[in-house]
C-alpha cells in the first residue's frame, strides 16, 4: 500500500505513462511502480461498428428519427483506433449456436437490389459474432469475435510496452419486435463457456489479466483490489483485461455457482460490495461522478463515457467529457477520437495529451 502511494507521488500529472520521457516526475522506474488502476486512458464505444448503409439508414430514420440519430456513427479498424491511442475497446457479441443465424439481416433483405454490398461469409462461420443489432445495425469491422481479438492480439504483440488494454463485452440477446427481425438467443451456460474458450484461444494466460490472477491468495476479488491485487504497470504492460458489461442476470449466468469468478477469463460489471467486484460500468456523468470517484478510491476499475448517442457531437458540447475525466474513471469511452465533421469539431481527448496519464483520483490505500 505504501509503495503505491509513494509511486503515485513520484509521478508528474503531465507524464505520459505509456511512454515516460525520462524527465523528473516522468521516469520509467517511477511509472512502472504504479498499480495499473492508477492510470487514466481514453477508449471507444462500440469499437467494431461500421456505418449503416445510407439507404438502410433512411428507412430507419423514416420509422424513428431519434433512434436513427443515436446510431449514426461508425469506427475505423481496431488497429487504427489503437494507433490513435485507444486503450479500451468495446465489443458486442451474439451467440450463434446454429451458425449462420445472422447472415440474412432484415435491413439488407428489405433493401433488395439497392442493398449496399457486405461480406456475410464470416457470419456463416462457427463462433460468436460481433454486431450492434442483428436486423438493421449488423455491419462490423470484425464480424467474428475471434477476429476482433486476433487483431488486438497482433497489435499488442507489436507494441509490447502498451499500458493494459480493457476489452469490454456486451452480450446481446433478443432483437427488434418487428416481423422478420432476427432474434439473438440467450447466452446459456454453453455460450458463457464459449466466451472464455474464444478469449483463451487467442490470448495465452500470460497476455491476460484475469480475476484469479488479481485475487491471488485473498479470500475474494473485492478484498484483493482494496489492498494490493492489481499488478503494477510494469507487470501489466503488453496485456489485456476483459470485462463483461452485463446486467445482473447475465452476470449471474456467467458466474454460475462460483463464490467469486474462479477460472473465468473476464471480470464482471457488478456492485462494489460483491465478492466478485473488481470492475464496474458507471456511464452517466456527471450524475454518477461521486459514485465513480468512490469506486476508484475503493480500488475498483471504472469505465465511463465522455459522450453518447451523438448528442455531444451534434452540439460540440464537452461538458460531459470534462466531468468524465475529472471523476477519476480509469477508462473513459468516446465515439469521437476524431471529429465527425457532419456534426461539429467535437472530439474527446485525454487532458494534457499523450496516451495514458495519472488519474486525478487515486485509490485510498
Amino acid at each position: 500500500m505504501l509503495a503505491a502511494l509513494l509511486a503515485a507521488a513520484a509521478v508528474s500529472a503531465a507524464c505520459d505513462l505509456e511512454a515516460p520521457s525520462g524527465q523528473p516526475g516522468c521516469t520509467r522506474a517511477a511509472v512502472d511502480a504504479l498499480p495499473m488502476n492508477a492510470i487514466q486512458v481514453i477508449g471507444t464505444h462500440n469499437s467494431y461498428k461500421m456505418a449503416i448503409a445510407p439507404n438502410e439508414m433512411a428507412t430507419i430514420r423514416g420509422a424513428n428519427a431519434k433512434e436513427a440519430d443515436a446510431i449514426d456513427y461508425s469506427k475505423p479498424s481496431l488497429t487504427t483506433q489503437l494507433n490513435q491511442g485507444a486503450r479500451q475497446l468495446e465489443i458486442d457479441v451474439v451467440y450463434d449456436p446454429e451458425v449462420g443465424h445472422y447472415a440474412r439481416p432484415l435491413g439488407y433483405v428489405m433493401a433488395g437490389k439497392a442493398a449496399v454490398p457486405y461480406d456475410f461469409a464470416p457470419l456463416k462461420q462457427p463462433g460468436l459474432k460481433v454486431l450492434h443489432e442483428p436486423s438493421v445495425d449488423y455491419r462490423s469491422v470484425c464480424p467474428l469475435f475471434t477476429g476482433c481479438l486476433g487483431e488486438i492480439r497482433a497489435w499488442s504483440t507489436a507494441h509490447p510496452d502498451h499500458v493494459p488494454i480493457l476489452i469490454i463485452m456486451n452480450l446481446k440477446e433478443g432483437g427488434l419486435p418487428i416481423p422478420g427481425a432476427t432474434k439473438a438467443p440467450l447466452f446459456d451456460a454453453k455460450a458463457m463457456n464459449e466466451i472464455d474458450a474464444e478469449i483463451r484461444s487467442v490470448f495465452p494466460e500470460a497476455a491476460l489479466i484475469t480475476p484469479d490472477q488479481v485475487q491471488g491468495r485473498h479470500a475474494t476479488l473485492r478484498e484483493a483490489v482494496a489492498i494490493d491485487g492489481w499488478p503494477t504497470l510494469k507487470a501489466a504492460r503488453g496485456r489485456v483485461m476483459v470485462a463483461l458489461d452485463c446486467p445482473p442476470d447475465q452476470v449471474a449466468r456467467y458466474r454460475e455457482a462460483r463464490k467469486v469468478l474462479e477460472g473465468r477469463a473476464a471480470f464482471v460489471n457488478i456492485d462494489v460490495g460483491s465478492p466478485a467486484a473488481g470492475y464496474i460500468t458507471l456511464n452517466e456523468v456527471p450524475e454518477l461522478s461521486d459514485q465513480i470517484t468512490a469506486a476508484v478510491k475503493a480500488g475498483i476499475i471504472v469505465r465511463t463515457r465522455a459522450d453518447a448517442d451523438t448528442v455531444e457531437a451534434r452540439k460540440n458540447d464537452t461538458r460531459r467529457q470534462v466531468a468524465a475525466f475529472a471523476s477519476g474513471a480509469q477508462y473513459v469511452s468516446t465515439d469521437y477520437l476524431t471529429p465527425d465533421t457532419r456534426f461539429s469539431p467535437y472530439v474527446a481527448a485525454l487532458p494534457g495529451g499523450g496516451v495514458a496519464r495519472l488519474s486525478p483520483v487515486q485509490p485510498a490505500r
